[in-house]
């Protein structure tokens, strides 16, 4: 296997070039910084509904694809303001990871993007055009503080992103196995989630989610079996 530039320092010689790996190059490289985090301030609820998104997308497709969120994506190696900080993204086909940022010369543009709508926003236009520039295949906008609350979704048509005709929710996810849905929590009232069935009544869980169901499962089987005991014995 070859070593790729940068396995290696550089390394500089008498005449002023430098070596990286196997090769000689008539000058060092000039690094650029792609910052690794941002300073933005958020509400409580807006935190929470990113959260919970990111965790039932890992819980559902992590160990196949990767699950990233608030975390910059760039997408063009010679401008670090070329980037984007998804509330939540997905890259399908590269199992999840540690990653700080996520850059597409290395690791291929996001499928999917989703963005819960928030007061710091940049102009919607503008968030369009760089998700355009991105390289997204989907792209779906959820706003929980308007009433109703109001999902939108976009997909890559003819190399434009067309902004879908939704009469009514649920819709299809072009990217991932399912249907996006607006249903009522408790803690959060509408809160935007992946289900499996377009009538929204088999929610992919979140691991805490998933968690109580097995127990209430293994709950509901050891009553089964003492019930079939007593049976037995009686």
């Amino acid at each position: 296997m070859a070593m790729s530039v940068g396995d290696e320092p550089a390394r500089p010689t008498d005449s002023g070039a430098v070596t990286i790996g196997r090769f000689r190059y008539l000058r060092a490289p000039r690094p650029l910084h792609f910052p690794e985090s941002a300073e933005v301030p958020e509400s409580r609820l807006h935190e929470d509904l990113c959260a919970l998104l990111r965790a039932l997308l890992r819980h559902a497709f992590a160990l196949e694809h990767s699950v990233g969120g608030d975390q910059f994506v760039y997408w063009d190696p010679t401008d670090p303001r070329a980037c984007l900080a998804p509330d939540t993204f997905v890259r399908l086909g590269t199992p999840d990871t540690r990653f700080k940022t996520w850059k597409v010369w290395e690791w291929g543009a996001p499928e999917l993007a989703i963005e819960i709508v928030s007061a710091t926003d940049e102009t919607w236009d503008t968030k369009l055009q760089k998700y355009a520039r991105l390289g997204v295949r989907e792209l779906v906008s959820f706003d929980a503080e308007r009433s109703p609350a109001v999902l939108r979704v976009w997909d890559r048509v003819e190399s434009d992103m067309v902004e879908r005709e939704l009469s009514d929710e649920p819709t299809a996810s072009n990217v991932l196995p399912g249907y996006w849905v607006v249903v009522t929590d408790a803690a959060h009232g509408p809160v935007l989630r992946l289900s499996h069935d377009e009538a929204g009544t088999r929610l992919y869980p979140t691991p805490t989610e998933a968690e109580a169901e097995a127990r209430l499962a293994a709950e509901a089987r050891i009553r089964e079996l003492e019930a079939e005991l007593a049976r037995r014995q009686g």
